[in-house]
């Protein structure tokens, strides 16, 4: 079973999440459980957990059909103690947002040296951020999702991420997330059969298939390899639709949240309605 969404407005509180997926057809969904541009938010209060709770039933959303993502803030391998902290402290509520929520998993960016520490240091400083988040919650797997390479975000290569779970003390609670547009310009070519093939055998070899507990499912507006994080709506950029059809059709990534991040909304539904379709 393909489970096909987006990330959807938490606006006015997550309750409105799923209310937000049901309205454009949508079987997954992604959302930020508080506002990804601020550190600090109010707590989520007793009645919008119940809320948030009751409309997933409702419209038939399981944990495992929604990808919840963390703030844009975070950075999980700050080289510096301030930063460091400061991130791990939100990093701890994000996930404690979503044990609070029944959800049984949080897709976050892995982070960066910002250029002052070696890339070893800085994945060894995100496995132990994620240690720690983990010793403190139960039931949240931290869902690693690979990035383009952009400036000095580490995690493009499927090797980085390997290193980072190598380190993780509690390996069934960590995942990964596979965004096709960063997975494209970090460099692997998934836009033929034959690089789609090799890019997932290698992803299998390399990280295994058993980690993957979800996807963003974007077309590029940068070329392969050029580290460049800029999504496009789905045949509009440089993946072309063939690569979105030979996900649709592979049974290697049922039963994950199939999230859309195109930037178009208002063709969420269309673009949700054609997944389908293949």
């Amino acid at each position: 079973m393909k489970y096909i969404g987006a990330h959807v407005s938490a606006s006015g509180g997550v309750e409105n999440a799923p209310v937000n997926a049901h309205s454009i057809g949508a079987t997954a969904f992604a959302l930020f459980t508080k506002n990804q541009r601020q550190w600090k938010s109010a707590p989520l209060t007793k009645d919008s957990i119940a809320k948030f709770k009751k409309s997933c039933e409702q419209y038939g959303y399981a944990p495992s059909q929604i990808l919840p993502h963390d703030s844009y803030l975070i950075n999980l391998g700050h080289p510096e103690k301030e930063g460091l902290d400061k991130s791990r402290e939100a990093f701890l509520d994000e996930m404690q947002r979503c044990e609070q929520l029944g959800l049984d998993r949080l897709n976050f960016h892995p982070g960066s040296s910002l250029g002052k520490i070696s890339d070893e240091a800085c994945l060894r400083l995100i496995a132990e951020s994620i240690n720690i988040a983990l010793d403190k919650t139960t039931g949240v797997i931290a869902v690693i999702e690979n990035t383009s390479g952009q400036g000095s975000n580490l995690g493009y290569k499927f090797e980085q991420i390997k290193m980072i779970i190598d380190h993780v003390d509690d390996k069934s609670r960590v995942g990964v997330c596979l965004d096709t547009c960063h997975t494209y310009t970090a460099g692997y070519d998934l836009k033929t059969e034959k690089g789609f093939a090799d890019t997932f055998a290698r992803f299998d070899s390399i990280i295994g298939f058993n980690y993957l507990r979800g996807m963003h499912i974007n077309d590029s507006k940068k070329e392969l390899g050029t580290r460049v994080d800029r999504h496009d709506s789905l045949g509009k950029g440089f993946l072309g639709i063939e690569i979105f059809k030979r996900i649709m059709q592979d049974p290697r990534f049922d039963n994950i949240p199939l999230i859309l991040e195109t930037p178009d909304e208002s063709i969420w539904a269309q673009e949700i309605k054609m997944l389908k379709s293949f």
